[in-house]
């Protein structure tokens, strides 16, 4: 396994950065704090939970697909945050979901996608039957650029929220106030799953097993979903796609 293929594996969710951004092609342009909003007319405001959250996988999903920009604003959702979902991805990480978390306040991003990008962006995330798309209403969602919204879409896992000692388990690279649950990075998180499921094997091993290997996978995403927990939160609507 190549040390790029390790560093993608360990590094999810990869470098948020610090302020509001525009993708457009294989670079990204951060805004001014004092800017104006971007246009947003005709697109659909995403909730970007985990690794779309990052300049680096959105624009490994979109370059070369000449959709044009997207912005991506930075915001905080309360009363949530954001968790691991019991599953493995084919990359090797361990990915994200929200989770409602009554009292927590979460930094995360808003991707405002247009039709298009909103199809290519389904590609990349419905097909695997990890998640399913929904909206997501009754939220207070302050944005750094316009005013508070009080519904967005999501990508929600269908697999729930991996629980460890009963508890989900944040991600610790996202930044949240009044958090109430243990976070972890990801390389303790891959740590926790190798040794629920394989214990005493090295963890580079591991994770490449999981990349070559989609029946071992699956099977750890078996074991992760044992004790998962669903997302318990009334205002979510599953779109069928």
């Amino acid at each position: 396994m190549s040390p790029d293929t390790l560093r993608r594996a360990l590094s999810y969710p990869y470098e948020i950065p610090a302020n509001s951004y525009v993708v457009n092609g294989k670079t990204h342009q951060v805004l001014n704090p004092s800017a104006p909003m971007p246009d947003v007319s005709g697109r659909r405001p995403v909730l970007a939970v985990g690794s779309n959250q990052s300049p680096e996988q959105l624009i490994r999903k979109f370059y070369g697909s000449d959709l044009g920009p997207i912005p991506v604003i930075r915001a905080r959702l309360k009363d949530f945050d954001i968790v691991y979902s019991p599953h493995v991805a084919s990359y090797g990480s361990i990915p994200a979901t929200l989770g409602h978390s009554p009292g927590t306040r979460v930094t995360l991003f808003v991707t405002w996608l247009t039709p298009e990008q909103e199809a290519r962006m389904h590609e990349t995330e419905i097909p695997t039957g990890n998640y399913h798309f929904g909206k997501l209403d009754a939220i207070e969602l302050q944005l750094d650029f316009g005013p508070a919204m009080t519904s967005a879409y999501v990508y929600s896992s269908r697999r729930g929220s991996l629980t460890r000692d009963g508890l989900p388990v944040a991600l610790a690279a996202v930044r949240a106030e009044n958090r109430i649950w243990p976070s972890l990075n990801q390389e303790e998180i891959q740590n926790h799953a190798r040794d629920l499921t394989a214990a005493g094997q090295p963890l580079e091993a591991f994770i490449r097993a999981a990349i070559e290997d989609v029946s071992a996978r699956r099977e750890r995403t078996r074991a992760l979903m044992s004790d998962g927990l669903r997302l318990n939160y009334s205002g979510f609507t599953p779109i069928e796609i």
